[in-house]
């Protein structure tokens, strides 16, 4: 399950839109809130899956799996390398904590103990490149500490190769919403709210499994129509 969320005005007021995505389903909903309490409501106290996020710390009260984003981890580690660009130390580091994602990702085995095993070397690995920076007074240190707190995230996608190790799914999920924000300044009522991640996630996950948009939503409306009681058996029951 790959989550995550973006800002969202709702007359005026800031809030926020949560993503989340499977292989075949997208969901959105609103919220003015943007604490973890939100995906657990959404998840459940139950949800046994691996969720994939980013390093946002609200995910962390779900108890099920995480795998955190590389693609996150991997954007920082380059600017990190930018604002030291003379420091040949901060360039090298930078370099050996990607290479060792790079060889992660390389990886390939269809023996579970074999991939349960290999996640663990290469937890060693990196928390090797991070003892080092940990507490220090140095460019690495904040990075170093982001990996020794999430280590046991970082590589589920080794163990599981059914997990992405990126978040990317999330993020393109909520990019047409980035755009109609820009365009829009977002939604005037809890109602608009409501209906816009209700259709979010009906056109989303339409679009996910290949179905005709167009088509899919007239069958939808045509079923619902058959299922609903005419009016003027509803007006009679209410006489």
């Amino acid at each position: 399950m790959n989550a995550d969320e973006t800002g969202w005005r709702e007359d005026g007021t800031n809030g926020y839109l949560w993503s989340f995505s499977t292989p075949g389903i997208r969901y959105f909903v609103y919220r003015q809130s943007r604490s973890g309490q939100v995906a657990k409501e959404v998840l459940g106290e139950d949800f046994e899956g691996v969720v994939v996020s980013d390093f946002y710390s609200g995910y962390g009260v779900l108890l099920s799996r995480h795998q955190r984003c590389w693609a996150h981890m991997c954007r920082d580690l380059a600017k990190l390398a930018d604002e030291h660009a003379s420091d040949d130390a901060v360039r090298n580091w930078v370099e050996d904590v990607v290479a060792v994602y790079k060889r992660a990702k390389r990886f390939h085995s269809d023996d579970a103990q074999v991939r349960l095993k290999r996640r663990e070397l290469f937890e060693e690995e990196l928390l090797r490149l991070a003892r080092p920076y940990l507490k220090a007074d140095m460019p690495q240190r904040v990075l170093a500490e982001r990996i020794e707190r999430f280590l046991p995230e970082l590589f589920v996608f080794v163990e599981d190769p059914r997990v992405p190790s990126e978040n990317n799914a999330a993020e393109r999920a909520l990019r047409p919403a980035v755009i109609s924000r820009k365009v829009s300044g977002g939604t005037r009522s809890p109602k608009g709210s409501q209906t816009k991640a209700v259709l979010m996630s009906l056109f989303g996950s339409w679009l996910l499994r290949g179905q005709d948009t167009i088509q899919t939503c007239a069958q939808m409306l045509r079923d619902a129509n058959q299922n609903t009681t005419p009016a003027p058996a509803i007006l009679s029951h209410a006489a």
